[in-house]
């Protein structure tokens, strides 16, 4: 983190304040890195003993606290998620008919998926899309990340659209990870701007890291910025 940075966080947040504010990880997991972002969010991205090589954790915090989480594999797939309050599960179908794979988008510029979720309500939706890289990098609070373009919509059993998303996100080739990104998500009547980009990358030993509390795009207390974030999808960074 820039030291700038690290001040405003400490003064945004003194130590007091920001050790209540701090989330533990679920047992026999451990935080590695936390990113506050636009849009008034903060993830805490940790791993988990138990889970495959290469798997994930991310959870997201608003001002009201938790409202998603989510696990990935080392091919980046949406292997589950947990929407809140209330709480719902969806999980990735086994069988996908073109997996996504982070391996063939770094390797090859372009990775195509089409795969089936499920929801523990029964319910079940088919996604189709693609990743693609840019060829921009970009370097934000001194971590350089690589740009993507994506596009990628939801659909029903009945084959109809559910959810539509469409714009740009940020790649760690190393990490594994994908950041949102400038982007766009259908309403079912018109394109609506979001941007969850990240600002801030907060590891271990580093004032603000696993904190609850996002700091920017709030309210002026806590940005310094006018106005409120716009919602952003919860399943459109993975």
């Amino acid at each position: 983190m820039k030291p700038a940075l690290l001040l405003c966080l400490i003064m945004l947040a003194p130590a007091p304040a920001l050790a209540a504010n701090q989330w533990a990880a679920p047992q026999g997991c451990e935080i590695f890195m936390t990113v506050q972002s636009k849009e008034c969010r903060v993830s805490n991205h940790y791993r988990c003993t138990g889970d495959a090589p290469g798997d994930q954790w991310r959870a997201d915090f608003d001002q009201d606290g938790i409202f998603f989480q989510s696990r990935i594999n080392s091919e980046a797939e949406w292997v589950e998620s947990y929407e809140m309050n209330p709480k719902v599960r969806q999980e990735l179908l086994p069988g996908a008919m073109d997996p996504a794979s982070f391996s063939d988008l770094v390797a090859n510029g372009r990775d195509d998926f089409i795969f089936s979720l499920r929801k523990e309500t029964g319910e079940e939706t088919d996604v189709r899309g693609f990743d693609r890289l840019t060829g921009k990098t970009w370097e934000i609070d001194g971590i350089t990340l690589s740009e993507t373009e994506y596009g990628y919509e939801e659909t029903d059993a009945m084959g109809s659209v559910l959810r539509q998303s469409r714009g740009f996100e940020y790649i760690h080739p190393e990490w594994r990870l994908f950041f949102s990104g400038p982007s766009e998500w259908w309403d079912g009547s018109a394109w609506l701007p979001v941007d969850g980009s990240p600002v801030a990358f907060i590891f271990p030993g580093e004032p603000g890291f696993a904190a609850t509390e996002p700091l920017f795009n709030c309210d002026p207390v806590l940005s310094g910025l006018e106005g409120r974030a716009a919602v952003v999808p919860v399943s459109v960074q993975r």
